[in-house]
């Protein structure tokens, strides 16, 4: 299926943005799907389940962390998230409920459409790392845990590897600080950001070009980080 016939269901409850995004992504060869409420959104994804939902967080008889905890129970297929500056914490509780992906209210079109393609394409391709993953200059080989950056090899100490493995295999997605930490340490850990912040610093110094601006590893502030999607 190519991207511009892919099916995207809008789940939100605010009438202008339900008519903005049906222009916005009819425009940009998507077809669209609206709901207004949890249970036609529910009712929707089980008749037509559609390649890409929009999910606002807050619905009038539920919330955007139920739908994905709904969704996920029986399917893997993307959720991109919007949420209103001040939902950090429900837009950390959809995220590790399986949404893949959040776009904040107010939001650009084609950082939308941006984000509706990358999720596409990693549904497409498996969603997963390939054996080798590119990202500018450095090239991360995750089979055989070797990192390079212009040829010469990068020593990682087995920590830095592993974090920067999970980035790799969901490169471009989102990764909570949560699902960093129960992936790395383990399933008894979930709040110690700051073993991230000083791990993600050291790897920073020896990928980025100007770790204090970087372009491999990215930070979503008070929510996880990213590794760069696919130019």
């Amino acid at each position: 299926m190519t991207e511009a016939a892919a099916h995207v269901l809008v789940v939100d409850d605010e009438p202008q943005i339900l008519r903005g995004l049906k222009v916005v992504l009819r425009s940009a060869g998507f077809q669209v799907a609206q709901a207004a409420t949890k249970r036609e959104a529910l009712d929707a994804i089980a008749v037509r389940p559609p390649d890409v939902i929009i999910l606002d967080l807050v619905l009038p008889d539920g919330n955007g962390v139920e739908v994905c905890e709904e969704v996920r129970r029986w399917s893997t297929l993307p959720i991109i998230v919007l949420s209103a500056v001040g939902d950090e914490r429900e837009k950390v509780r959809a995220l590790d409920a399986g949404a893949d992906d959040y776009v904040t209210k107010p939001f650009g079109t084609d950082e939308l459409t941006a984000r509706i393609r990358a999720v596409l394409r990693r549904r497409d391709t498996g969603d997963g790392a390939d054996p080798l993953v590119r990202v500018g200059e450095v090239t991360i080989d995750v089979a055989a845990r070797r990192v390079t950056r212009d040829g010469a090899e990068v020593h990682l100490t087995p920590i830095e590897f592993d974090l920067l493995r999970v980035l790799a295999v969901h490169r471009g997605k989102l990764v909570t600080h949560r699902r960093l930490l129960r992936e790395v340490w383990g399933p008894g850990y979930g709040e110690e950001t700051h073993y991230l912040r000083v791990h993600v610093a050291h790897i920073r110094r020896k990928l980025e070009r100007d770790p204090a601006r970087p372009e491999i590893l990215l930070t979503d502030a008070g929510v996880g980080y990213r590794l760069a999607p696919e130019p």
